[in-house]
C-alpha cells in the first residue's frame, strides 16, 4: 500500500510547480507547432512518469500499471467513438450523400453564421446529451468540414460550441459522478448547475458567431442568435430545476433547433454571409476530404435524396440516444462486460486527507463494457447506414481499415493523453494542483471554479474532473463556510470551459476535420476564449456566494 504525497518538497509552491510540469509541457509542445501531437503526448507522458516516480515517490510498478490503464481508457471508449464516427463520415462522403446534406442545410439557410448555430451549437448539444465523450465535436466537426467550412473554423468553432451543454452530457454522467463523490443528491446538483450555465447558454452562441464573423457580423443576426440561445437556456433551466438532470441537453437541444428553424421561416438576415473562412484568422490551409461521387457534384438534389442524406445521421442520433440510456446499459452490461481489476494497482494506492475526509484506497478497474460503449452504437449506425447506401461488406471492411490507417496517429495521441491523465490522478499530482486552488480563502468561489476548469483541461472529461475534485470542493467549501452544493456545482460549470482546450478534444477536432498536424493552431485559436469564459463563470459563482446567495438556494 502506497499513500499519496501531496507536498513532497515540504513547500507548497515547489510541489505545485513540480505537479504542473507535465501539463505545461504538453500544452507548450502542442502550442509550439514544432512537435507533432502524438510525439508531444508521448514526451509529456514520459515527463509525467518521471515526476510521479522521482519527485512524488510513486513506486515504479504502480506508475507503469496506471499508465497502461490510461492507455486502455483512451482507446475505449474515446478512441473507439472517434474511429467509428469518422468511418461513418467517410462512407457518406464517398457515396456523395454528404454533398446532398450540405445542400439540405443550405436549404434551411445559406447564411454560414446560422448554419453554425444549427450544427455546432444546437445539433452538437444533442450529441453531447446523448453520447458525450468526444462525440459532439467529432460529429459537428465532420459536418462543418463537409459543409465547406475551413478546417480551423470547423475545428475551433466546434470546440467553442461544445461548452455550455457539457455538464449534462452523456445523459447526466458528470452530475452522477459528482453526486457519487460528494454525497449530494444529483437532482440538487443538477438544479444548481441549471442556475449557472443558462447565462452562458445565451452568451456562447453570441460568442461563437462573433469569433467566426466579427462583432458586426454577429450583430447582423442577433435576433436568430437570441432565439437559439435563449430557447436552449430556458429549457436548460426548467428541465434541470423541475424535471431531472438526465435529459437536459436532449430536451434543450431539440427545443433550440425547433425554435431556430421556425424563426428562420419568418426572418432572415438582410445579407447572407456565405464565406466559410474565419473573419480574423489566417486559415488558408485547406483539406480535401474523400472525393464524393461524381453524380452528387454540380446538380440539385431531389427531395427524396435530401431525405436519404439525413438518414445516416438520424440513425446515428437514435442509436446513440438508446445507447446512453440506463435501461439499455442495464440490459446489455450483465451479458457483455469484461471486468478487470488491475493486478498490482487495484486498491494499492491510498488517497488521504486533506483531499478526502477519510483515507480510502483507489480502485483500479477497467470495465470493458464493449456492447454499451457509445462507439459500439456508432459502429452499428455506420454499418446499417452503409448497407442502406449500397455498400457491400467487402468495401465496408476495406473502408474501415482505411479509416484506422488515417487515424493511427490520432489514436496514439488520445491513448497517450489519457494515460497522462490517469497517471497524474493515481500519483496524486492533480490533487497537489487542486490543493493550491483550495488555499485561496475569500477568493475560493472564483478559484474553486477554475479548479473544475483545470480538471477538465487535465483529464479531458467533466465527469472525470468532478470525480477528481468533487470531494475536495465539498471539504474546502464547508471549512470556509460556503455552500458545498454551490462549489461542487461550480466545479462542473467551470469545467465545461476547459473542454475546448484539453488536448484530447483538440485531437478529436483535428481528426474529425482532417486538420492533421495542426493541433497547435487549434489550441492557440481557442486558448484565450477558454480562459476568459472560465473566469466569467468564476465571477458568477462569486456573486452567488457573496452578493446574491438566494440564487444558490435550490428548490428541491
Amino acid at each position: 500500500m502506497w499513500n499519496q504525497v501531496y507536498d513532497p518538497f515540504g513547500n507548497a509552491w515547489l510541489s505545485t510547480l513540480a505537479a504542473a510540469v507535465p501539463v505545461v509541457a504538453l500544452l507548450g509542445l502542442i502550442a509550439s507547432g514544432k512537435v507533432k501531437a502524438h510525439i508531444a503526448a508521448v514526451i509529456s507522458l514520459v515527463i509525467a512518469l518521471l515526476v510521479a516516480i522521482v519527485l512524488f515517490g510513486m513506486p515504479t510498478g504502480l506508475a507503469l500499471r496506471a499508465t497502461a490503464l490510461g492507455v486502455a481508457t483512451g482507446l475505449f471508449p474515446i478512441g473507439w467513438i472517434i474511429l467509428n464516427v469518422i468511418f461513418l463520415y467517410r462512407l457518406t462522403v464517398e457515396k456523395g450523400w454528404f454533398a446532398t446534406l450540405q445542400q439540405s442545410v443550405a436549404g434551411i439557410t445559406t447564411d454560414r453564421r446560422l448554419q453554425l448555430l444549427l450544427v455546432a451549437f444546437a445539433f452538437g448539444a444533442f450529441f453531447e446529451g446523448a453520447g458525450g465523450f468526444g462525440t459532439p465535436v467529432a460529429v459537428t466537426g465532420a459536418i462543418l468540414i463537409g459543409l465547406g467550412f475551413s478546417p480551423l473554423a470547423a475545428s475551433g468553432l466546434s470546440l467553442i460550441a461544445n461548452t455550455a451543454p457539457v455538464a449534462y452530457g452523456a445523459l447526466g454522467a458528470p452530475i452522477q459522478g459528482l453526486a457519487s463523490v460528494t454525497g449530494y443528491d444529483p437532482y440538487v446538483l443538477g438544479a444548481m448547475i441549471g442556475r449557472q450555465l443558462p447565462f452562458f447558454s445565451v452568451l456562447v452562441p453570441f460568442w461563437l458567431i462573433a469569433v467566426f464573423a466579427g462583432f458586426r457580423g454577429m450583430m447582423q443576426v442577433w435576433p436568430a442568435i437570441l432565439v437559439c440561445g435563449a430557447s436552449f437556456a430556458g429549457a436548460q433551466f426548467l428541465i434541470s430545476n423541475y424535471v431531472n438532470p438526465w435529459i437536459v441537453d436532449i430536451g434543450a437541444s431539440l427545443i433550440s433547433m425547433g425554435a431556430l428553424v421556425a424563426f428562420l421561416k419568418v426572418w432572415h438576415p438582410a445579407q447572407a454571409w456565405t464565406s466559410t473562412a474565419l473573419r480574423t484568422h489566417d486559415d488558408s490551409m485547406s483539406y480535401a476530404p474523400p472525393r464524393p461521387a461524381a453524380a452528387a457534384v454540380g446538380r440539385t438534389a431531389s427531395q427524396r435524396e435530401i431525405v436519404m442524406a439525413w438518414v445516416p445521421w438520424i440513425i446515428l442520433s437514435v442509436i446513440v440516444a438508446i445507447w446512453g440510456t440506463g435501461w439499455f446499459k442495464a440490459l446489455v452490461n450483465p451479458l457483455f462486460t469484461w471486468r478487470y481489476e488491475v493486478e498490482g494497482l487495484h486498491n494499492l494506492i491510498m488517497k488521504v486527507p486533506p483531499v478526502v475526509a477519510q483515507p480510502h484506497p483507489e480502485a483500479a478497474v477497467f470495465l470493458f463494457t464493449y456492447m454499451s460503449f457509445t462507439g459500439t452504437g456508432v459502429l452499428f449506425a455506420a454499418i446499417i447506414s452503409g448497407l442502406i447506401m449500397g455498400f457491400g461488406p467487402v468495401r465496408m471492411a476495406k473502408a474501415y481499415l482505411e479509416t484506422i490507417w488515417v487515424l493511427r496517429t490520432s489514436l496514439i495521441t488520445i491513448a497517450a493523453m489519457l494515460a497522462l491523465g490517469v497517471l497524474t490522478r493515481y500519483a496524486g499530482v492533480d490533487a497537489t494542483l487542486g490543493l493550491a486552488f483550495a488555499g485561496t480563502g475569500l477568493l475560493y468561489p472564483f478559484f474553486g471554479t477554475l479548479l473544475g476548469w483545470l480538471g477538465v483541461a487535465l483529464t479531458g472529461s467533466d465527469t472525470a474532473s468532478n470525480v477528481l475534485f468533487g470531494g475536495l470542493q465539498r471539504i474546502t467549501s464547508e471549512q470556509l463556510g460556503l455552500s458545498g452544493v454551490l462549489m461542487a456545482s461550480a466545479n462542473s460549470s467551470g469545467g465545461v470551459m476547459g473542454k475546448m482546450i484539453d488536448a484530447q478534444s483538440i485531437v478529436v477536432a483535428s481528426t474529425a476535420t482532417g486538420y492533421f498536424g495542426q493541433e497547435s493552431r487549434i489550441l492557440r485559436f481557442v486558448f484565450w476564449h477558454s480562459i476568459v469564459l472560465a473566469c466569467l463563470v468564476g465571477g458568477l459563482v462569486m456573486l452567488q456566494a457573496y452578493v446574491y446567495p438566494f440564487t444558490a438556494m435550490v428548490l428541491h
